[in-house]
C-alpha cells in the first residue's frame, strides 16, 4: 500500500476552533480527508466531489504542463 503525502491547505480556516493553516490534506480510502491538526477536527469529501482547481473558489495562477 502506498503512503499517500499529507499536505497543509494555505490560508484555510478550521471551521471548529478557527484556527488558520492547520488544515492538512490527505486521502484514505479513496476519500479526501482534511484534518485540524490543532483540534483534530476531521472531514472527508469523495474524490469526484473534489475538483482540485476546478472547485468553486480555487484560485489557479497557473498549470505545468511538461513537454
Amino acid at each position: 500500500m502506498a503512503r499517500e503525502k499529507k499536505r497543509f491547505i494555505a490560508g484555510a480556516v478550521c471551521p471548529k476552533c478557527d484556527a488558520m493553516d492547520t488544515l492538512m490534506l490527505f486521502i484514505e480510502n479513496d476519500i479526501e480527508q482534511v484534518e485540524c491538526v490543532q483540534c483534530k477536527h476531521r472531514f472527508s469529501e469523495p474524490k469526484e466531489q473534489g475538483g482540485g482547481s476546478e472547485r468553486q473558489f480555487d484560485q489557479v495562477i497557473g498549470v505545468f504542463k511538461p513537454d
